[in-house]
């Protein structure tokens, strides 16, 4: 077992190499099923740390708790608050970020569905010693976004769909380019965030002893239009080529510590990119070690 998770940290250790972009996650990437086919219990705390590099070098260690309840066969429902500590060039910014209530709804065996919201806890305008920072350093956008998702499984294989709509915008960031003295960023004055649809397929592999779980899986990620920003002439403008499609692939692998609780290791990277990604979202890789008890 000891050489299992060895193995585990040197893969991390040895994407650490990769440039490119990651989840591009504004929230759906990351919002699961509350239903677990291995748990039989109704209450589950699920608490991780991801850590990821960004643009310019930027080094990013979020961290997450999540609660579920399971009501019955059909129904349960999550909450899960976020915090998010960026490092870089600009100096280091810590904050809470967004907070998501989501519900769960079982069909059959087969089908569920997903819907929740996300709620900001800023209005993406950090500063450091007064100066306005780029998206990349904010642990929010600034948006009340709904999330619709849906979840098919056959035998091993899962198949998820899903679409992030931003319905009300609260973004007050006020970065300019142009006042910087860097061209790492793009401006993100008063910044207008478009829709994202997800497409996810994961298959599920259980050793023998079922003390691993190893789930590999790949995501498609569409950003639905073209961002946007309040230029210096107070002109909204829209950023070319902010739109697009990202293909992640992602693999999972957990441990099971004893009947109630299991430790998981995830590890991001992308294969496709958007040709600018003003969000901030950017990530050469991520891994994230996630621990989990029910009861």
């Amino acid at each position: 077992m000891k050489k299992i998770v060895f193995i585990g940290w040197l893969s991390i250790i040895g994407c650490s190499t990769v440039y490119a972009q990651g989840c591009s996650d504004a929230g759906v990437c990351s919002i699961g099923n509350s239903f677990d086919k291995e748990n039989s219990s109704k209450n589950l705390i699920e608490t991780g740390s991801i850590y990821g590099v960004g643009e310019a070098d930027v080094t990013y260690l979020s961290s997450y708790v999540t609660y579920s309840r399971t009501f019955s066969e059909k129904w349960a429902l999550s909450a899960k608050f976020t915090y998010s500590v960026a490092d870089g060039s600009f100096g280091t910014r810590g904050q809470f970020g967004d907070a998501y209530l989501i519900s769960n709804y079982k069909f059959n065996k087969k089908w569920s569905l997903l819907s929740g919201f996300k709620f900001p806890f800023t209005t993406a305008n950090a500063k450091i010693n007064g100066y306005s920072l780029p998206l990349d350093y904010q642990s929010s956008l600034g948006t009340f976004d709904l999330i619709l998702a849906t979840n098919y499984n056959y035998a091993q294989w899962d198949f998820n769909l899903g679409i992030q709509i931003p319905v009300f915008n609260n973004n007050k960031n006020s970065y300019f380019a142009e006042y910087s003295g860097t061209n790492d960023f793009p401006s993100t004055n008063l910044f207008e965030r478009k829709s994202d649809a997800l497409f996810r397929t994961t298959y599920t592999y259980q050793t023998p002893n079922k003390k691993f779980t190893f789930k590999p899986n790949v995501l498609f990620l569409y950003h639905l239009g073209e961002d946007s920003y309040e230029n210096i002439f107070s002109e909204r403008e829209t950023i070319k080529g902010s739109d697009g499609l990202t293909i992640n692939g992602n693999l999972i692998t957990s441990y099971t510590l004893n009947a109630k609780s299991s430790l998981d290791l995830s590890l991001a990277t992308p294969f496709v990119v958007r040709d600018i990604r003003p969000d901030g979202l950017t990530r050469a890789f991520t891994a994230g070690l996630i621990y989990k008890v029910s009861f």
